[in-house]
């Protein structure tokens, strides 16, 4: 008789253990244990991290206390409080000091606040060379179903998503898997990331076409919560290049200046102003 009271309470556990192996996913598993990717905060590798911001567009469910973009500038600080929220559906463009540069191995790593290894909140990560296409990583989601508000995501199911590991650590990505992608991304050229939020009710879709599924629904601070982009690789001074948008802003101004300056020469010309000019040297004096 004890020996059948025993294996009956030993059935729920049997159950439990087989249950996790079969919904264990084939991707590296949570921060801290072996096999896992996730980088340290104080991984010595990081030069740097995101400087500035634009384009930051909250979406539904966070309130106004959780939206302060400069709250994903600097280092990562691993707590639940010291970041901004991107709401459901919600999107950040973050900005460097300087290009990011594909080097060997990941280049960059984005940070969410997580308080746990299963409470992930993911987003898509796209990059950018000049700031109007951005290429996104490429992801697989194999979550089965619907967690619900605080349901649990098994980080072995996930890849290529931002908010696969618990705060203080973040999620690797590495430009090398984004080559031949579009001659518009210049590798050592990459000045913006993008952090897109994705809703968890399985409308978003992975790479290859599969339902994600993360806590959803969820309020106060919905979606995925940005704590810090973290830089591996920055571009050598001799290979930044200037923001297309803004020489392309120059280059239409300069015949514009040199009409208006040429016009107001010639007013002042014909009004006396100006009653003669001396060179000298490779400088041309107007008096």
């Amino acid at each position: 008789m004890r020996r059948r009271v025993s294996l009956f309470l030993l059935t729920p556990v049997v159950l439990m253990a087989v249950k996790a192996k079969v919904d264990a996913g084939p991707y590296d598993p949570a921060a801290g244990q072996p096999g896992s990717l996730a980088v340290h905060m104080s991984d010595p590798a990081f030069v740097g991290w995101a400087s500035g911001w634009r384009d930051y567009q909250p979406g539904a469910n966070v309130s106004i206390t959780w939206q302060t973009p400069n709250k994903a500038l600097g280092p990562a600080v691993g707590n639940s409080f010291d970041v901004v929220s991107l709401g459901e559906g919600g999107s950040i463009v973050l900005t460097f000091d300087r290009p990011i540069f594909d080097g060997p191995g990941w280049d960059f790593a984005v940070f969410e606040n997580s308080f746990s290894d299963t409470f992930l909140e993911l987003a898509y990560v796209e990059v950018s060379s000049d700031g109007v296409n951005y290429f996104r990583f490429p992801n697989d989601s194999l979550t089965p179903g619907p967690v619900g508000p605080y349901g649990a995501v098994d980080p072995t199911n996930i890849t290529g998503l931002a908010g696969k590991y618990r705060q203080g650590w973040g999620t690797p990505f590495d430009l090398a898997v984004l080559v031949g992608i579009s001659p518009l991304l210049d590798f050592s050229n990459i000045q913006f990331v993008r952090i897109l939020d994705i809703i968890g009710d399985g409308t978003y879709r992975d790479t290859s076409g599969d339902p994600i599924y993360d806590p959803y629904p969820t309020t106060g601070s919905a979606g995925f919560d940005l704590d810090a982009v973290g830089v591996r690789y920055f571009a050598p001074e001799a290979h930044i290049v200037p923001e297309p948008s803004a020489l392309a802003i120059l280059l239409t101004a300069i015949p514009f200046i040199g009409v208006k300056l040429g016009r107001k020469f010639w007013n002042a010309k014909s009004a006396g102003v100006i009653q003669r000019t001396e060179s000298v040297g490779d400088q041309v004096t107007l008096s």
